[in-house]
């Protein structure tokens, strides 16, 4: 086991994984531990914006300027993670016109780069668009893969001597004479439980910081804010599209890959393990989305997902819709007479690299390291098989390969090498795999890389019969809480084709695969 450590980071998010390449850039001794796979939580579940900033002018400047720095930053360090689709905001017939005569003043106060173009050249660009818009301002937004952000930010951890511990979960905080030492950890696959001793925690956790905090018996209040989003087949926008207004429910439409993503709502929930979705949060994002997209709800809806926002309040009396979205970082020593421990809270995954700095600057305080932080100057090299971002890429990659024999998955085209890499990076199950390589992504939802997928494991002798029949069973379970909220239309006709191969030819378990 593991002797003693310097720093053990809780959470395998943006935030945490940035926390782990910071401290081991550093070179402090730091460990990683996730109670599922990396990206799991909120990372893994929000809509893929790369922030301009200019989401936030109005009623939380900071946040804009700190969305606005970090854009750029990021860009430079983890290209091959982003994609430059640029974003446009649109006052159309239902916003209020003030708000677009006020844009670029507010963008400006808060150092957002922005600039009014011709509504004209944008429904050139982006004809799906209403052509009522009167208005159109450009902004710095992109797409971003939160998947390839974290694996990027812990492979260079490893380098410098990070290491995770993925499938761990604390069970409890250590605590002697008023400090954190160390923490209890349970292998959620085999069950084990050990501690690991540390000179300090960085409670990483995002929405489920409070409860690591509590473990110490500190009080940390973070409010849940679920977001319901839903992803459509093809990109009907190639660049990011916001309604010029407040920010509110379903006002935004993110190019991803080769889909587009639409939403979101926002609604606090107690536990931030609800992954819930209710109809009438789906008719929210496709009412609103038809507002930016005439004829968007016709079109084919591949799955719908919720994700928590990890939403700091300060003060009890603060309202949720008035909670800023920035982030905080808590010095448990000077705030609650705590030591070893501190919590970083709130923020965006566009800002997760300086939340990082900030964190490891205080850290780095407190162990008497003097090493100045180089994490915004050095640039992750991408992985020549991770070279997969833009639009028509991944096919280009496969003629010139000539692997057309060795494909998985048609739809995100993942060949037998990527999946086999990504089981010897360290993938346990289909839902890994699907994180690592996008593979049951597309429109078929898994229906026929799936079973492709647990055979692949079988004759690779990484999982035994039984094993793989389990892996197509836990896949499926998981794809249909996506699928199940917008099941008509080709995508109902998908489920069913699906159903007929799973649950007549294969003869899955219908109770494990609903």
């Amino acid at each position: 086991m593991l002797d003693s450590i310097d720093v053990l980071v809780i959470g395998g998010g943006a935030t945490g994984t940035g926390v782990l390449r910071d401290l081991a850039m550093r070179g402090l001794s730091c460990v990683l531990v996730e109670r599922r796979d990396l990206a799991d939580g909120t990372t893994g579940r929000y809509h893929g914006l790369l922030h301009s900033g200019a989401r936030y002018i109005g009623r939380d400047r900071e946040a804009a300027r700190d969305c606005a720095i970090e854009n750029q930053i990021l860009r430079r360090i983890i290209p091959h993670c982003i994609e430059d689709t640029s974003g446009y905001f649109v006052s159309t017939p239902q916003d209020p016109k003030r708000y677009a005569e006020e844009f670029l003043g507010l963008c400006f106060a808060a150092g957002v780069p922005a600039q009014q173009v011709r509504v004209s050249s944008l429904l050139q660009r982006e004809p799906a668009l209403n052509r009522g818009i009167s208005h159109a301002f450009e902004v710095a937004d992109g797409s971003a893969d939160a998947f390839l952000t974290v694996e990027a930010n812990v492979r260079s951890a490893r380098e410098y001597g990070g290491q995770t511990l993925l499938y761990h979960e604390v069970i409890n905080l250590i605590v002697e004479a008023g400090t954190v030492v160390g923490a209890r950890l349970r292998n959620t696959l085999t069950g084990e439980e050990f501690n690991l001793a540390c000179h300090y925690v960085v409670n990483a956790a995002g929405a489920w910081a409070g409860r690591i905090a509590a473990m110490a018996g500190i009080a940390v209040d973070i409010v849940a804010g679920k977001g319901v989003m839903v992803a459509f087949n093809h990109r009907l926008v190639n660049s990011v599209i916001n309604r010029c207004k407040q920010p509110g429910d379903g006002d935004i439409i993110v190019p991803v890959r080769t889909v587009c993503v639409a939403g979101t709502t926002d609604e606090s929930v107690p536990d931030p393990d609800d992954r819930s979705m209710l109809a009438h949060e789906i008719a929210t994002v496709l009412d609103e989305g038809e507002i930016l997209i005439p004829g968007l709800s016709q079109a084919r809806m591949l799955r719908a997902w919720a994700g928590v926002r990890p939403l700091y309040r300060e003060q009890a009396t603060t309202e949720d819709r008035d909670l800023s979205r920035d982030f905080k970082v808590l010095d448990h020593a000077q705030r609650d007479g705590l030591d070893g421990i501190v919590s970083i809270v709130g923020g965006k995954y566009t800002t997760y690299r300086m939340m990082a700095e900030r964190t490891v600057d205080l850290v780095a305080k407190y162990v008497q390291n003097t090493s100045a932080c180089r994490t915004a100057e050095e640039a992750i090299p991408a992985p020549d098989q991770r070279r997969l971002f833009t639009v028509g890429a991944p096919l280009a990659t496969i003629e010139a390969e000539q692997s057309y024999g060795d494909l998985i998955c048609e739809c995100e085209l993942v060949t037998r090498q990527r999946l086999l890499d990504a089981w010897q990076a360290g993938a346990t199950s289909i839902d890994d795999l699907r994180r690592d390589t996008r593979i049951g992504m597309g429109p078929c939802q898994g229906g026929f890389c799936t079973m492709r997928t647990a055979a692949l494991a079988y004759e690779a002798q990484v999982a035994d019969q039984q094993q793989s029949i389990e892996a197509i069973e836990h896949f499926l379970q998981e794809r249909w809480r996506g699928i199940q909220p917008i099941l008509w239309g080709d995508q109902l006709r998908q489920a069913r084709l699906d159903e007929q191969i799973y649950l007549n030819l294969l003869n899955v378990n219908p109770e494990d695969a609903q």
